[in-house]
């Protein structure tokens, strides 16, 4: 899977996904939109709406879509794959006809979608608008316009192994366990594990430093020409990352493409103390038969809160879709109060409902209440195109770093000039 500063109230703190994250399913099973024959009374009777919703996440949204069916009149067709690569299938299917009418993407997509013209603009009363917690529909809107409504948000978290670090013994510092990691690295076991090779893990620490990808005016739109990877702070947070690589803290095979395979089987082998990972690894974990605990990210050296990027799956609709405004209504249905608690019952995705985030419904989740605590210190993945040509570029810098093959400093002006580069050439600088 490719890997991809908001600060936020209490009131509209943003709980965690707690499912499976995976890379694009190739899958090309699709089923055709219909035609939309809506009736002179206003009426959708007889319609077919097609959606694509995530791989083994169907099961969530039965009982809604059965609900909606008989109150509508109209059957919805409900396709799985892989929410990562959903907007890649769109654009062949949606050209050809075969597409959804409403299908599910990361809200770091949305800017890219809509530049593409592949997302139609929604139009949501301002009630229905204030379920959601603050930076999640924030996800959804570009240049003021909403193009989706969120389903699901998530952050990164520490994972903990009961049997080799107590809870009472259990570091509340990174510094804390850079020493508990220094004791623990020997003979194949080690402390605290990290890929802060990889540019979305790394900006928990980066972020704690005043490093940002992309500055915001004061409206909140992203400057993409300040571009703030290489600033003192975060230059000084590289090197920090680097001292774990330098001391052998992490395994020499835990960079670049397998390191999330050998991070994953470490943890799962009970061959580390602790690893930040994200929901996805909720059940692989336990499955593994590890005893963890969790916790939201421990408090950098300069006394900050690590930070941490916010994800967030949504609902969008085609804009190829014959059934809009159909596709509308059941995107509104399918996310509301009621049913988004549904599907966190059944699916433990958390959804990004204020009344949820507020109330009680999940207070019995250590992990959804450690992401409510880390939600507070994190940011939302820039949702613009510009983000595009951030990704493979600082990961690259940061694995230069890992191997101590450049300074941080030499390594992050470099990535710094080649994003600023490859923005100009990919979107004329805008």
């Amino acid at each position: 899977m490719k890997k991809k500063a908001l600060l936020l109230s209490l009131s509209s703190v943003v709980l965690l996904s707690l499912a499976a994250c995976g890379p694009a399913d190739s899958s090309s099973d699709s089923s055709v939109a219909t035609e939309s024959v809506t009736s002179q009374d206003g009426g959708f009777e007889g319609q077919t709406l097609v959606v694509w919703e995530d791989i083994d996440k169907s099961v969530g949204i039965e009982e809604a879509i059965a609900e909606f069916e008989s109150e509508y009149g109209v059957t919805v067709e409900v396709t799985e794959k892989a929410y990562g690569g959903q907007l890649e299938d769109l654009r062949l299917d949606g050209p050809a006809g075969t597409g959804p009418d409403v299908f599910t993407i990361p809200g770091d997509q949305v800017g890219t979608a809509v530049v593409e013209g592949l997302l139609k603009e929604m139009t949501v009363e301002e009630d229905i608008l204030d379920v959601y917690t603050d930076v999640a529909l924030e996800s959804q809107m570009v240049d003021g316009k909403l193009y989706g409504l969120p389903k699901v948000v998530e952050t990164t978290i520490l994972y903990y192994n009961k049997e080799l670090v107590s809870e009472a013994e259990v570091p509340t510092t990174v510094e804390g366990w850079y020493e508990l990691s220094k004791t623990a690295t020997k003979d194949g076991q080690y402390g605290l594990l990290a890929l802060w090779d990889q540019i979305y893990y790394a900006q928990s620490v980066i972020g704690g430093y005043d490093g940002y990808i992309f500055a915001k005016d004061a409206d909140g739109k992203y400057d993409t020409t300040d571009i703030g990877l290489n600033t003192d702070g975060a230059i000084e947070a590289a090197a920090y990352i680097q001292k774990w690589y330098e001391e052998g803290l992490f395994p020499s095979g835990m960079i670049g493409e397998q390191a999330i395979n050998v991070l994953d089987s470490l943890f799962s082998e009970g061959k580390a103390a602790a690893v930040i990972s994200g929901p996805w690894n909720l059940e692989p974990f336990s499955s593994a038969g590890i005893d963890y605990g969790i916790l939201p990210l421990p408090e950098l050296p300069n006394g900050n809160p690590m930070s941490a990027f916010v994800g967030v799956k949504s609902y969008n609709v085609s804009s190829y879709s014959k059934n809009s405004e159909l596709a509308e209504l059941f995107i509104e249905f399918i996310t509301n109060e009621e049913n988004s608690l549904r599907r966190y019952q059944t699916t433990k995705e958390v959804p990004a409902v204020k009344s949820l985030a507020e109330g009680d419904a999940l207070a019995d989740d250590p992990a959804a209440q450690a992401v409510a605590q880390q939600s507070l210190h994190s940011e939302l993945t820039p949702n613009v195109p510009e983000m595009n040509e951030v990704w493979s570029p600082a990961d690259a810098a940061l694995q230069t770093i890992a191997t101590g093959k450049a300074t941080p400093k030499e390594a992050l002006d470099q990535a710094a000039e080649t994003i600023e580069n490859q923005i100009e050439a990919n979107h004329g600088g805008q």
